[in-house]
């Protein structure tokens, strides 16, 4: 007897019907696959779009800055300031010896107070010291005078041209709302630069008159410097000596500079370029020059930087290498979520933390006599590059522990095992097989680490002391307890106070850019890295 025809349907039957029953459904003509194709699709491109948008807002906003650099630094040139800068060089180079005799005065003086001396005591220590840095601190003052005075003179020109300036905008704007007979009663009195830097250039020989006698004071005063019994007193009393003989031997090179100066030798273009890269100083808001030199905030955000990988990169990966090869379940249930939390804290309560208690607790540390013997101990700022960097390292270490403990988790199990079953103990199987097996994920745990350590605003700007000077690494170790100021603490510190579109609001988005700049080459240094490093776990 024939078998009764089945009912059911074949499974292939059963999904093609779905499939056409999900085919059938359409929203503005879209089918659900369409629509989640385009969903995903639609956000990378928003994402590529907002990276252009900010890319172009970036260098729409910088791109003026070295047009009006480059037309201040002809100024600077025309009206003599150029010339008169020579001098103050020579003073400034003068004034930062006699800053360094009073530093380490007050360093010696905190090392005998907390040695248990008197105020009477320490003074009468310090007392031939004290003549000697009075005396060489009085070497300069005829020269500081003839700076003074030239330093109006060239400051009346240049007040004279951006009058000029102003009343050329004025006449511009007025011509331009067709009020003519207004724009014409607007004067302009051109200056003749070259009798006006002439009268500088008159004082020339008074100039080297007292140069001559500034030499022969400051080598006077040198042949007095005491013999101090503390030996780092001496050192430094001794490395004065050296730099005041240096600046000595420098100046006829300067008075040569002045004989050749022109104001009109020309300006290139790419002196404003030069400027921004290479220069050493920022000053804003100066009634004489303002400057914009990159070099002290890039060098102020790597040192933080360093600090802060120096102290968090040990940490980090160690503490991902306990958490997945050697911590049991509880261990792993504590530390993992309490090292995470800390990306919760907000970097301003971080930054309060920072200039309440550990700058006043490494300042108080750096004063202890037994650690007298470290370069920069003890400190002279509670607020400096080493507290910067101490909390940097802090919301650094879970990034780089989080990144690093999932490169070493994503190891195949089969390493590990023909690692044991060859012998390796587990120390040897942790260093031999899967930290390397893992290297380009603790790589760029590390390269995020550092962007998210660079990056960081609020902690460098409360913390960092906010010096604009590039530290003194003569020092040796003594440069990472110094004051530095970032590249993202200057942004944030002073684009509430430019004018949109001046010279300084320019120059803060010229910073803007190289930090975008820097992280582009960040990563493609990390790109290449793990390209070098990968091993296929395949």
């Amino acid at each position: 007897m024939p078998s009764a025809p089945s009912t059911a349907l074949p499974p292939t039957a059963s999904v093609g019907d779905a499939l056409l029953n999900r085919n059938r459904f359409r929203f503005l003509g879209l089918t659900p696959d369409d629509i989640i194709k385009y969903f995903f699709n639609g956000n990378a491109v928003v994402a590529v779009v907002v990276l252009a948008l900010i890319t172009i807002f970036l260098f729409r906003e910088g791109a003026g800055f070295f047009g009006q650099s480059l037309r201040d630094q002809r100024l600077y040139r025309l009206a003599g300031l150029e010339y008169v800068d020579f001098i103050r060089h020579e003073v400034d180079d003068h004034t930062a010896l006699t800053r360094a005799l009073n530093e380490s005065r007050l360093a010696q003086f905190n090392k005998l107070t907390a040695a248990g001396k008197t105020p009477e005591e320490v003074n009468a220590a310090l007392a031939p010291f004290d003549a000697f840095a009075g005396a060489f601190g009085d070497t300069i003052e005829d020269v500081r005078g003839i700076l003074s005075d030239l330093t109006d003179a060239a400051t009346a020109i240049k007040t004279k041209e951006q009058i000029n300036g102003d009343h050329m905008v004025q006449k511009s704007m007025l011509l331009g709302a067709g009020r003519k007979d207004e724009a014409d009663k607007v004067e302009i009195k051109p200056v003749d630069f070259a009798a006006e830097t002439a009268i500088l250039k008159s004082t020339f020989p008074a100039f080297q008159a007292a140069n001559r006698q500034f030499a022969t004071k400051l080598e006077a005063t040198l042949a007095t410097a005491p013999v101090m019994s503390d030996a780092k007193l001496q050192a430094q009393i001794d490395k004065v000596k050296v730099r005041a003989r240096a600046l000595i031997r420098s100046l006829p090179h300067i008075e040569q500079q002045m004989q050749d100066w022109k104001y009109d030798a020309p300006v290139p273009a790419s002196r404003a370029l030069t400027s921004f890269l290479f220069g050493r100083e920022w000053i804003t808001a100066s009634f004489w020059q303002d400057w914009y030199g990159i070099v002290p905030l890039f060098v102020g955000s790597l040192l933080v930087s360093v600090i802060a990988l120096a102290i968090a990169v040990p940490l980090g990966i160690s503490a991902a290498i306990y958490v997945s090869e050697i911590a049991g379940p509880k261990e792993k249930n504590f530390i993992k979520p309490y090292i995470e939390f800390i990306s919760a804290i907000p970097s301003v309560v971080l930054g309060f933390f920072g200039i309440a208690v550990l700058g006043t607790a490494l300042r108080w540390t750096s004063q202890v006599s037994f650690l007298s013997w470290i370069p920069g101990f003890p400190m002279s700022e509670r607020l400096n590059a080493l507290t910067a960097g101490c909390l940097l390292a802090l919301i650094s270490v879970p990034t780089i522990f989080s990144l690093a403990e999932d490169a070493l988790n994503n190891v195949p199990k089969h390493f590990k095992e023909a690692s044991y079953a060859l012998g390796a103990n587990r120390l040897q199987t942790i260093v031999r097989i899967l930290v390397p097996a893992s290297l380009s994920g603790i790589i760029s745990a590390v390269l995020l680490g550092f962007g998210r350590v660079i990056g960081e605003t609020m902690i460098v700007l409360l913390c960092a002391g906010n010096r604009i000077a590039i530290p003194d690494f003569t020092q040796g170790l003594g440069a990472f307890f110094q004051p530095v100021h970032t590249m993202t603490g200057i942004i944030a510190q002073e684009m509430g106070e430019v004018v949109k579109g001046g010279i300084h609001y320019r120059a803060l988005f010229m910073v803007g850019i190289v930090l975008f700049l820097l992280s582009l080459i960040i990563n493609y240094i990390a790109q290449r890295i793990v390209q070098r490093y990968r091993i296929s776990i395949g």
